[in-house]
């Protein structure tokens, strides 16, 4: 089942007792970090704070908290099922048969149910304020670590659009609220709402942006999903959800967000115009520093009658961001094959916390060909921005840590399986000693070819394994013992 509202999520996941309401009056400031992040790490339930003491709406936290609540939002039982959609999209071969040419079918109605609706009237249109009516302060917003340099709405899903193309970016960017009308936004260079900032600031135009919170479950991840500008968000959520997502128009600024959202901020990004931003307890473990961003000036608040607020926690991991991270990388795995063919699996280590490790497995054939996956990777979209890449073996498990670590700490020559070099680094990276670029690590973990220059003429050492006689044996004194 997919959910095209966040309420229907909220309905379902309490029917089966994966959402707790709490009754009790708790404070946005630090208490909800440490209950949430106790949750978080005991795989609990989501939350919603029905009474918080700041803000006049209920706050939803931890939605995207475990592996299993992240795909019933997306509407399956593992996520790796949608990438498998994704890849039976990507096949080109024509038809054979009436098997086939049914396939052929299915995939057009799945494309036909994607692109975004446009619908005149919506929910989170029911109530508008305008003008001095506008109250940040309506929102439950948080103060989630002690040094935060203020309130930060985060979860909310940033709109903008290219000033020349009219394309639309949907962005999930840290919001933090300056006054009660007025909202920095944390934009990193390597986003695409950077951009359409930058092209609107030469020409000295103000940028229209409007913020939608509480979306539909497919809508909120696709936001936090590395799409290629190309890409729409609101095709790529249809996708995902297997329906079109509703559209309506913003009342003061020409974009348009969902209707089911639950609570939207529309306003102006004026050029040239900038205000201190952080410090930010982030996922990286450490505070981002206080630097100029922009800021968006709130003239128009929309929101439901009865509008839930959801936000998250984002500290050092484990957070509920991971079973986000976990999404992308299952999803993801069919297009990273379309540029580098080889790759057999990946993993993206939630302790990497999205762009510091990627473990990947290939099907070797020739010398350094692990090298040469390392600068493809190092070459596509946001990998760019990986500070180390560990390249093992088709037979090697990637999501075993154990494993892997196996054969990267014993099984390489850092010598001569070992790849350094310089290159964009994440803005939050607080390691490198430039901001935006830093040291990148590769390391082959593959068995080497003797045309690689390994020097033992046997190859690897075979493992040491007992024969199938031995292990059977063992296998029924373990059971006459009882030991099992």
């Amino acid at each position: 089942m997919t959910y095209t509202d966040l309420a229907d999520f909220v309905t379902a996941l309490e029917r089966s007792g994966e959402l707790v309401r709490i009754k009790a009056v708790v404070d946005p400031d630090l208490e909800v970090t440490g209950i949430v992040t106790r949750v978080v790490r005991e795989g609990g339930p989501a939350l919603l704070f029905e009474n918080p003491s700041r803000g006049r709406m209920p706050l939803l936290m931890n939605l995207f908290g475990t592996p299993s609540r992240m795909a019933q939002a997306l509407g399956v039982q593992d996520l790796g099922e949608i990438g498998e959609r994704i890849a039976d999209l990507l096949k080109p071969e024509m038809p054979q048969g009436l098997g086939g040419f049914r396939d052929a079918l299915i995939k057009a109605a799945q494309l036909r149910n994607v692109p975004p609706k446009h619908v005149k009237k919506a929910p989170c249109q029911e109530v508008v304020l305008r003008g001095d009516d506008v109250d940040l302060n309506l929102l439950p917003g948080l103060r989630a670590w002690p040094e935060d340099g203020g309130i930060f709405l985060n979860l909310g899903l940033t709109h903008t659009k290219h000033p020349d193309t009219g394309a639309r970016n949907l962005g999930m960017y840290r919001l933090q609220q300056q006054d009660a009308r007025t909202v920095s936004l944390h934009w990193q260079i390597h986003k695409d709402s950077t951009s359409h900032a930058a092209i609107a600031e030469r020409r000295g135009e103000r940028l229209p942006v409007a913020i939608a919170f509480g979306c539909p479950p497919a809508v909120t991840y696709a936001a936090s999903a590395p799409l290629p500008a190309e890409i729409d968000e609101y095709l790529f959520a249809g996708f995902l959800q297997k329906d079109r997502v509703e559209m309506v128009d913003c009342l003061y600024v020409p974009l348009q967000v969902p209707a089911a959202a639950q609570v939207v901020l529309e306003g102006w990004v004026e050029p040239g115009q900038r205000l201190p931003e952080g410090p930010f307890g982030d996922h990286t473990g450490f505070y981002t520093p206080v630097e100029p961003f922009p800021f968006v000036h709130i003239d128009t608040m929309t929101m439901r009658k009865d509008p839930i607020y959801q936000s998250i926690i984002v500290g050092r991991p484990p957070q509920e961001d991971g079973p986000l991270g976990k999404a992308t990388e299952r999803i993801f795995l069919p297009l990273i094959r379309l540029t580098v063919p080889e790759i057999v699996d990946y993993d993206l280590p939630t302790a990497g916390v999205f762009h510091n490790c990627a473990i990947v497995s290939i099907d070797k054939r020739f010398p350094k060909h692990a090298h040469k996956v390392m600068h493809a990777i190092w070459g596509a979209g946001l990998m760019s921005l990986t500070k180390l890449i560990v390249v093992v073996d088709a037979d090697c498990n990637v999501h075993d840590y154990t494993e892997v670590a196996w054969r990267a700490f014993g099984n390489v020559d850092y010598d001569h399986d070992v790849v350094h070099m310089t290159g964009p680094v994440d803005h939050l990276d607080h390691a490198s000693y430039e901001q935006f670029y830093g040291g990148k690590l590769g390391i082959d973990a593959t068995r080497k070819l003797p045309t690689e220059g390994y020097h033992r003429d046997g190859g690897w050492p075979a493992e040491c394994v007992l024969d199938e006689a031995t292990l059977a044996l063992v296998d029924r004194r373990w059971r006459e013992y009882g030991l099992s």
